[in-house]
């Protein structure tokens, strides 16, 4: 392929990564106009999106296509299960629930977790590169909106506190898509999974929307 993988994925996802960014509940989210009870749904669904992630990786660990992107400096749930317990307390496993397009997801996840290592990189990238990046945006404003600790208890979720550097770890990721042992078929596949998972993502906005309507 003369244009890198890393390049392709990016922009043959563009479309479906830019309307889930613009979703209406997000906008409205970043804009304040929202309370903490919406976050706090939010950080639930990503709890088990993240659980569906992370479940796979001892399996995963040795397999020649998903095993590389597996590094421990990017694992999310103990730090999600952490803002959980400060947002709900410490009973709040038995208070969070899943939307139905959020268990639609986790399942698609676990899925290609089970059956499919590219489709399961596929899932990895639009989830992990994002969090270094857009999920950044999330957490000063959550900061900012709702009085949370500066990358404390209630947003440590976006604190990678083992990556000292995000733009050079980017750049390693995006090499490591490069260097993906997939034929050009299989890639395309991987690309048609990245923008399922981005439309998967958009569907849990938009039901978050429907649950948190600005008012009248």
């Amino acid at each position: 392929m003369s244009t890198s993988f890393s390049t392709l994925i990016r922009t043959a996802s563009h479309e479906q990564h830019t309307q889930a960014e613009t979703s209406s509940f997000m906008s409205h989210l970043l804009g304040g106009e929202l309370g903490v009870e919406a976050y706090r749904r939010y950080t639930e669904q990503l709890w088990f999106v993240y659980e569906a992630l992370e479940s796979a990786v001892p399996r995963l660990a040795e397999d020649p296509v998903a095993g590389p992107f597996l590094r421990p400096e990017l694992l999310r749930r103990a730090e999600l299960e952490r803002d959980l317990e400060h947002l709900h307390g410490p009973e709040w496993r038995t208070a969070v629930t899943a939307l139905p397009a959020t268990a639609r997801y986790a399942d698609r996840v676990a899925a290609c977790a089970a059956d499919w290592p590219g489709g399961y990189v596929a899932h990895h990238y639009t989830r992990y590169l994002g969090d270094l990046s857009g999920g950044q945006i999330i957490r000063d404003k959550a900061e900012r909106t709702w009085g949370f600790t500066r990358k404390g208890d209630g947003v440590r979720f976006y604190v990678f506190e083992q990556i000292g550097n995000p733009a050079a770890f980017k750049r390693e990721y995006r090499e490591l898509l490069d260097a993906l042992p997939a034929d050009d078929l299989e890639k395309q596949r991987i690309v048609d999974e990245c923008k399922r998972a981005f439309e998967l993502n958009t569907a849990v906005f938009r039901e978050l929307g429907e649950e948190f309507p600005l008012s009248a």
